[in-house]
């Protein structure tokens, strides 16, 4: 028997997309409508064996390890798989297993800004997967055609075997080799998907982005995803959120974060500043006295609580600057403000925990 790499023309290490494509080739180029010499039609049967084989990752691993024999007829000196099999159904094979088979999940990620996160949006996507074959609608045949009954095992999906082993001769059952288990075959696979009844293909999708979400929140999109071999049912579509990072605004959960930094005048004095929030301007009071590091909460101007929709709070964190460049007219106003204060430029108290005053030191600012 043939080796299958050679038949198709690849490596043993070759990937899964290397085996489809050389075989979608030579199919093109071998097959009966395009080439109806008996030979060629002869080389054609041993690719679509070689495929069968090759493009299912359970009988390529078989393959890889049995070699030709791995589905042979009586074999002699049966190991302690084949005993196995004889007694507890190896191969796992119970009748034809079918051909159609539900289709994966795929997962696509999109970055969203803050607005968008907070209000939501409708968002148009492209995405990549595969869709019903649209030449044989999923069968996998030309012309209309369907799959054709095995006659190797008459349908069942499987053949049942005579093995020599240690313990004297045993039957076991493996799957048909002619039909790869499936107790059909395709005589005429289809030009456009070489029997699988799916091809890939790029599609757009609208995706509903809900008001509050935030990175790492999925979205699921049912029966969007990765359509079946054999034009079975599809898997979901998921559509992952990574939220962009804002120039400005600080996300913590459906709070908002915004530094605001204002002058030492200012701050003793009090001013109101207007400041943009996600909703617009917003005007921020900044009362007489405030430190720094105080904390001034704006009601309701934060991100959307997902599934709830009512909103959490803008939080502004004042920053007062202190000047670190003075001139000698300045410096003189400063320490003139001081002595109306009744206080020392080079005084420093230590706070304790309890909120009191506990000592003085001395020389901090001395020049």
């Amino acid at each position: 028997m043939s080796d299958h790499y050679q038949t198709l023309g690849v490596s043993k290490g070759a990937t899964a997309d290397e085996i489809k494509k050389a075989y979608r080739k030579l199919a093109r180029e071998l097959h009966p409508d395009v080439n109806p010499d008996p030979k060629t039609q002869e080389k054609f049967k041993e690719v679509t064996e070689a495929y069968d084989v090759l493009g299912d990752p359970q009988k390529r691993q078989s393959y890889d390890m049995g070699g030709s024999n791995q589905f042979g007829g009586a074999n002699f000196g049966g190991g302690f798989s084949d005993i196995m099999d004889a007694f507890f159904g190896g191969g796992g094979s119970r009748g034809p297993r079918p051909r159609t088979r539900a289709g994966q999940d795929s997962l696509i990620r999109i970055q969203v800004d803050l607005n968008e996160a907070c209000f939501g949006t409708e968002r148009e996507i492209t995405v990549e997967s595969a869709v019903v074959c649209p030449k044989c609608t999923g069968t996998g045949c030309q012309d209309g055609q369907h799959p054709e009954v095995c006659v190797a095992c008459k349908g069942r999906g499987e053949t049942q075997q005579v093995v020599r082993s240690v313990i004297g001769q045993v039957m076991t059952s493996r799957p048909c080799n002619a039909c790869q288990g499936y107790g059909s075959v395709i005589k005429l696979p289809c030009r456009e998907c070489a029997g699988e009844g799916r091809v890939r293909s790029r599609q757009t999708i609208d995706v509903k982005i809900p008001a509050g979400v935030e990175t790492g929140n999925r979205i699921q999109m049912s029966g969007r995803g990765e359509v079946g071999a054999g034009g079975g049912p599809a898997g979901d579509l998921y559509v992952e959120i990574v939220e962009e990072r804002h120039e400005y605004l600080v996300r913590d959960g459906d709070t908002l974060h915004m530094s605001l930094e204002v002058t030492m005048i200012a701050a003793a004095l009090g001013t109101t500043v207007t400041v943009e929030s996600l909703d617009g301007p917003v005007d921020i009071n900044i009362k007489p006295g405030t430190q720094s590091g105080t904390p001034i909460v704006v009601k309701s101007k934060g991100m959307t609580r997902l599934r709830r929709g009512d909103r959490g709070d803008l939080i502004v964190h004042i920053e007062v600057i202190t000047p670190t460049k003075l001139s000698k007219d300045e410096e003189k106003i400063l320490r003139s403000f001081a002595e109306a204060r009744g206080e020392k430029a080079n005084e420093a108290h230590v706070k304790g925990q309890d909120g009191s005053i506990f000592s003085k030191l001395k020389g901090v600012f001395h020049k």
